[in-house]
């Protein structure tokens, strides 16, 4: 994989759609932190770079700044938003706060034809794009031109065409824009040159030839869930190392009905991947009796989940790798300390990591890739597609599921009324529409009617 384009986040809510709008060009791109970019020129070796948007106010003296040496590399460059903000002010033109701005829909008037528009929208036409900003740039530095204005933005588009930079103020990203992956397209295609030449098939083969050089002849394990991420890397390294790969699969009692048995029978029995089927629900559930604080109930499946993990890996002896299923998002959510939030996030689908006690040298082949990729390389490998379109499903399980105290009968009532409702919403043909419908046993009870007697019940709540 030799042409890459580098995008440099400032904290844009959008960051990942700006990836994924590029990646959907057949053109590799990577993100990364705007506090990580020391490195970054000579281990990206970048084509192009993309300066995201962001929360902050480029007047401010403390807010993040692109290294000189995007500038200075000769690789073209787009800034979006405060990434064009941020570029304009350090390359010696002005930009100014406390300014009205411009929020959501807007007119973009074109005012010079530019490769960056070529085919999407014409000189002295009018077209629909996605602001938000306060700060405005009011002076360019020497060498830029303007190509679009805005009601409010005299600078909304501009363009350095002997050093291939450009600058929008609106998000191309957005869906909102009308032709904004075009835009992109161009940027990558035309004016940085690149082929849209990266496949699933080609992460693929390099995937599995990077898995075989790094373990060689040693052993691997993976925690197996079920989920997609788990799964696919499971394939993959089954695929690259063959019966070096030990699944481990952890039932802790709180897994949708007959999902167990469905595992270990993909698994085991048709993919033939050797396989541990832990049956530690009798261990969970003692564990949760009484307990009804939501953050305790995934503390304990948490540690539990460790515990039986470590316990069961030391059994096998010989095993230095451990392969886990972390995203592109993960990787720049653990080097992003601005976002506080996502580990709260985080800590709501996932049971916790294992203790580095365990000495094991991780193995990552997800980590380029975002969820959606992660399902067409499922369908690469052969995954089912019931298991490749399978909505998430929480690391706690259905523990999350049922507020209050967790009993045995409690489980199997949601257990049931989960798969009913997901097999309604199949059989509407609506289940790949949505993007996650589950079912929860709320803490009270009701009165209804039962043939020709009053009941008694649990409320059960639809989500979708």
């Amino acid at each position: 994989m030799t042409e890459k384009v580098l995008i440099i986040d400032f904290g844009s809510q959008l960051t990942q759609l700006i990836a994924r709008r590029i990646r959907e060009t057949g053109v590799y791109c990577e993100i990364i932190s705007y506090n990580n970019t020391d490195n970054a020129l000579k281990k990206f070796n970048p084509r192009a770079i993309i300066l995201s948007g962001g929360p902050s106010s480029i007047v401010i003296a403390e807010t993040p700044r692109a290294p000189n040496w995007v500038f200075e590399s000769g690789v073209p460059v787009l800034g979006i938003c405060y990434g064009y903000q941020t570029m304009i002010a350090q390359l010696g033109g002005e930009v100014k706060c406390g300014c009205t701005g411009e929020f959501g829909r807007t007119n973009l008037d074109i005012i010079a034809s530019s490769p960056l528009f070529e085919g999407v929208w014409q000189t002295g036409n009018i077209h629909q794009v996605w602001m938000s900003h306060s700060d405005l740039v009011t002076r360019l530095p020497d060498g830029f031109d303007v190509i679009a204005v805005s009601p409010g933005t005299p600078f909304a588009a501009v363009a350095h065409r002997k050093r291939s930079l450009y600058g929008v103020q609106f998000h191309p990203e957005a869906v909102h824009t009308i032709g904004g992956a075009k835009i992109l397209a161009n940027f990558v295609n035309r004016i940085a040159g690149l082929k849209s030449d990266w496949s699933m098939e080609h992460f693929r083969h390099n995937a599995v030839l990077s898995v075989r050089a790094k373990i060689g002849n040693k052993r691997v394990i993976c925690g197996l869930s079920g989920g997609i991420d788990s799964s696919v890397v499971a394939l993959l390294l089954h695929e690259a190392v063959g019966t070096q790969l030990i699944c481990i699969f952890i039932d802790n009692g709180l897994l949708r009905l007959d999902e167990p048995t469905e595992i270990v029978s993909l698994f085991r029995e048709h993919f033939n991947i050797p396989l541990i089927h832990v049956k530690a629900a009798p261990m969970f559930l003692t564990a949760l009796s009484g307990v009804t604080d939501p953050e305790q109930k995934r503390k304990i499946i948490g540690r539990l989940f460790v515990e039986i993990f470590e316990d069961e890996a030391s059994k096998l002896g010989g095993v230095e790798f451990l392969a886990q299923g972390t995203l592109h998002p993960d990787v720049i959510e653990s080097i992003s300390s601005s976002c506080k939030m996502s580990a709260t996030i985080k800590s709501h689908h996932n049971v916790g990591g294992l203790p580095e006690r365990m000495k094991l040298k991780l193995v990552e082949p997800l980590r380029e890739l975002f969820k959606d990729e992660v399902r067409t390389l499922g369908r690469e490998l052969g995954l089912p597609e019931h298991f490749v379109d399978r909505h998430p499903f929480p690391g706690p399980g259905l523990a999350i599921r049922i507020p209050g105290k967790i009993t045995t009968e409690k489980i199997d009532i949601l257990r049931h009324a989960d798969f009913i409702y997901l097999d309604e919403i199949r059989k509407a043909g609506l289940y790949n529409k949505i993007w996650q419908a589950f079912a929860v046993l709320l803490p009270v009870k009701t009165v209804g009617v039962m043939g020709d007697e009053r009941t008694y019940q649990h409320v059960c709540a639809l989500r979708a």
